[in-house]
C-alpha cells in the first residue's frame, strides 16, 4: 500500500479540510482502523503511520490520530477500499503482540494532536503534566471533607463565585438573564457564593416537599412498580461483562459491552479537544458532579422507560444540584442525599424506591468504564441540545464532561464505583421525617380499615332486622284479613247470635298472637299501641307505650260490644257501636296524648286496614 515517510500536504487557500468518520477495533496482533470517504479517489490517498502516529489524507478527507498505543511496519499491514461502501481498512501491526489499546472508542481523544515536545508551548506543557500527575495517582480519598474557601482580608476570592465544569466559569448568567430562570434555580449565581447556593437549595426543597404526594405514590405505587421493571441498555451489559469477568484475566474491548451509535460517534467528531487545568480539589468536585449528574440521567431513564419526551430535559436538570444549583460537593454521601431529596421534591412519580434504582443503575455504568459513560453524557449532551434553554447547561458542564471522561483511565471509574458502593443511603438522612410519615399513615390507613370492616358487618345486620319486620307486617296482615274474613262469615251467618260471638271470640283469639284491632281502627302490639287518626290533608301518628292492664281492659270493653250487638236491634246496635266510639275515644285519647309531654317521640299513623265494625253498619244498612 502507498505510504510516504512523511505525508506533506499542500493545501490552497479556503481549503477546508473534512475530517472522515472513522473506526478502531483491534485483535491481538493487529489494530484495524476503518475510514468513510465517500466520493474520494481511491486512487490518490496517502497513508503515514509510525509509534503512536497515524496520519490519512485523501482530497477532501483528513485525518490525523493519536493512538494510545504504538504500531510497526514489518511487512504484515494491508490496505483494501470496498467502492460500494466508500470505506479504506487499514490493518497495522501491533508493535507488542498481545498488548491491549484502551480507549478505541474516545474518537475525540484519539483527534488530538501529539503533545509537542518544544519549550514554546509552555502552558500546554503544564496543561499535560497536570493531566499526567492526575492519571499518575493511585489512590483518592473521595470521602475527603473538603474545607471552603474562606474571605480573606483582601475580600472574597473569586472561586468562591464560580461554577461549571471544574468551576472554570464565571460570569455566563450576567448575559444570560433572559434564560437565567428557565435554566437553573438560583438567582444571581454569579453574585452568591458556594455556602449561600447550598443554603438556599436546602430551604427550597424543604418548602416544596409534599407529605400527600409521598404518601400517595407510597401507597399507590402500582405505576412505579411497572417502571421499575425495565431494564436499560446498561443493565444487559453489565450482565455481559460479570459473566465474561471469571473467565479470562485479560481486559476486553468495551466494543464488546457499549456500542457507539453512528450519530454518537459524529458528536464524538464535532469535540474540539482540550486540555483541562484542574487541581485535586477541583478533580473532586467534577468526579462528585459526574455521579449527581448520572444519578438523574437513570432516573429519567427508568421512569420513561428508555424514551424521551418534552420533560426529559427538566427531570435531568432539575434533579441534579449540579446542573440546577451550581452545586459543589463535600462528598459522595452529600450527593445521594441532594439527589434523594430533590426526587422526594419535584418530579410526577416520588418514590424511594426510585432513588435506590438510580443509585444501583448508576454503580453498573461506572463500573462498565468511561465508554459506558460517554455515552450516557452524549444522550444528555443531545437531549440538552433539543432543548431550547438548556442548551446553555452544555457549554457549562457536559461537553466539558465528554471530552475530559474520555482522557481518564477507567481504573478511577472503579475506584469511585466501589466508593460509590459502599455508600449507604436511608430514609432518614432525607431529613423529611418519611418514616414517621409512613408509621402515621400506616396507622390511619389500619383505623379506617376496621371502621370500614365494622360498617359491613351492620350492614350485614340491617338486612335481618329489615326481614324481621316484614315478616311482622306479613303476620300482621294476614291476622287482618283473617279478621275481616271472620267479619265476612259474621255477615252471611248473622241470623244467629251464637254465631256472631263465636266469630268474635275467634278474632279475639287470633289477635292475642297478632297486632290488636278494636272498631275504630286501633292496633295494639303487647308493648305499644298505635293511634290511627285519617285525614284528607295530614298524616300523623303517634306511639305510646301501654300497660298490660290497659290492653286487658280494652279486650273486655271488645267483648261487652259484641255481646250487646247481638242483643240489640240492628240499627240499634249500629248506633250502639257509634256511641261506644265515641266513649272509647273520650277515655283512650287522653291517656294517649298524655305521653307527648314526655317527648318520646309519639307518632300519628293513617289505618291502612278496614274498620270491621264500620263495614257491619254499611251491611246492616243494606239490609234496612
Amino acid at each position: 500500500m502507498p505510504r510516504a515517510t512523511e505525508p506533506v500536504v499542500a493545501f490552497p487557500a479556503g481549503f477546508i479540510m473534512i475530517t472522515p468518520a472513522f473506526e478502531l477495533t483491534q485483535d491481538p496482533d493487529f489494530l484495524t482502523i476503518i475510514i468513510k470517504v465517500p466520493y474520494a479517489r481511491a486512487s490518490e490517498f496517502d497513508v503515514y503511520f509510525e509509534g503512536e502516529d497515524f496520519k490519512f489524507y485523501a482530497k477532501p478527507y483528513f485525518l490525523r490520530l493519536t493512538l494510545p498505543g504504538r504500531i510497526v511496519e514489518d511487512g504484515r499491514e494491508k490496505a483494501s477500499y470496498n467502492t460500494d461502501k466508500g470505506t479504506f481498512t487499514i490493518r497495522l501491526p501491533k508493535e507488542i503482540p498481545g498488548q491491549y489499546f484502551e480507549g478505541l472508542d474516545m474518537l475525540t481523544s484519539l483527534l488530538a494532536p501529539k503533545k509537542s515536545r518544544s519549550a514554546k508551548p509552555l502552558v500546554e506543557e503544564i496543561a499535560a503534566s497536570a493531566e499526567l500527575s492526575e492519571e499518575e495517582e493511585e489512590e483518592f480519598d473521595w470521602e475527603i471533607e473538603q474545607t471552603p474557601y474562606k474571605e480573606s482580608a483582601e475580600g472574597t476570592l473569586p472561586l468562591q463565585y464560580r461554577y461549571g465544569f471544574g468551576s472554570l466559569r464565571s460570569g455566563v448568567f450576567q448575559r444570560l438573564q433572559d434564560e437565567l430562570s428557565d435554566v437553573i434555580d438560583i438567582k444571581d449565581p454569579d453574585q452568591t457564593p458556594v455556602d449561600e447556593r447550598r443554603r438556599k437549595r436546602l430551604a427550597a426543597e424543604a418548602a416544596k416537599f409534599e407529605p400527600d404526594h409521598y404518601l400517595a405514590d407510597f401507597f399507590e405505587d402500582e405505576a412505579i412498580q411497572h417502571v421499575l421493571k425495565y431494564k436499560p441498555w446498561w443493565v444487559d451489559a453489565h450482565k455481559k461483562m460479570i459473566a465474561l469477568q471469571g473467565e479470562s484475566h485479560q481486559e476486553h474491548d468495551t466494543h464488546t459491552f457499549v456500542v457507539f451509535s453512528e450519530e454518537e460517534k459524529e458528536q464524538l467528531r464535532k469535540f474540539t479537544n482540550k486540555s483541562y487545568l484542574l487541581d485535586k480539589r477541583s478533580r473532586h468536585h467534577v468526579y462528585l458532579g459526574l455521579i449527581d449528574i448520572l444519578l438523574a440521567y437513570c432516573y429519567e431513564i427508568c421512569v420513561n422507560e428508555g424514551d424521551k419526551n418534552v420533560e426529559s430535559s427538566w427531570n435531568i436538570r432539575k434533579l441534579s444540584a449540579t446542573l440546577c444549583w451550581l452545586e459543589n460537593f463535600a462528598s459522595i454521601h452529600d450527593v445521594l442525599v441532594s439527589f434523594g431529596r430533590r426526587v422526594l421534591c419535584y418530579p410526577l412519580h416520588r418514590h424511594f424506591g426510585l432513588v435506590t434504582r438510580a443509585f444501583n443503575d448508576t454503580v453498573m455504568i461506572l463500573q462498565l468504564g468511561k465508554a459506558a459513560v460517554l455515552k450516557c453524557l452524549l444522550d444528555i449532551h443531545k437531549i440538552f441540545m433539543e432543548s431550547d434553554p438548556a442548551y446553555i447547561l452544555n457549554d457549562l458542564f457536559i461537553t466539558d464532561y465528554c471530552i475530559w471522561i474520555q482522557k481518564i483511565k477507567s481504573k478511577k471509574l472503579a475506584v469511585l464505583s466501589e466508593s460509590l458502593q459502599k455508600t449507604t443511603l436511608a430514609k432518614s438522612h432525607i431529613g423529611f421525617e418519611l418514616e414517621e410519615l409512613e408509621a402515621a399513615a400506616v396507622l390511619v390507613q389500619e383505623e379506617e380499615s376496621m371502621l370500614k370492616a365494622a360498617g359491613t358487618v351492620s350492614r350485614q345486620q340491617l338486612p335481618s332486622s329489615e326481614s324481621e319486620t316484614s315478616d311482622s307486617e306479613e303476620s300482621s296482615g294476614t291476622s287482618s284479613s283473617e279478621t275481616e274474613g271472620s267479619d265476612s262469615d259474621e255477615r252471611e251467618s248473622s241470623t244467629s247470635e251464637d254465631g256472631k260471638i263465636n266469630s268474635l271470640q275467634g278474632m279475639l283469639q287470633e289477635e292475642r298472637t297478632a297486632p290488636l284491632i278494636d272498631c275504630n281502627g286501633l292496633r295494639h302490639g303487647t308493648n305499644t299501641s298505635t293511634f290511627e287518626v285519617s285525614d284528607e290533608k295530614s298524616k300523623v301518628s303517634f306511639q305510646s307505650p301501654t300497660l298490660p292492664g290497659k290492653l286487658i281492659e280494652e279486650l273486655e270493653k271488645q267483648m261487652h260490644t259484641a255481646i250487646r250487638l247481638s242483643e240489640q236491634p240492628e240499627g240499634l246496635a249500629t248506633a250502639s257501636c257509634i256511641l261506644q266510639q265515641q266513649e272509647e275515644n273520650c277515655v283512650s285519647e287522653p291517656d294517649r296524648f298524655s305521653k307527648d309531654t314526655t317527648g318520646k317521640g309519639n307518632f300519628l299513623e293513617v289505618s291502612s286496614e278496614t274498620n270491621p265494625l264500620l263495614f257491619l253498619r254499611s251491611i246492616n244498612e243494606d239490609e234496612d
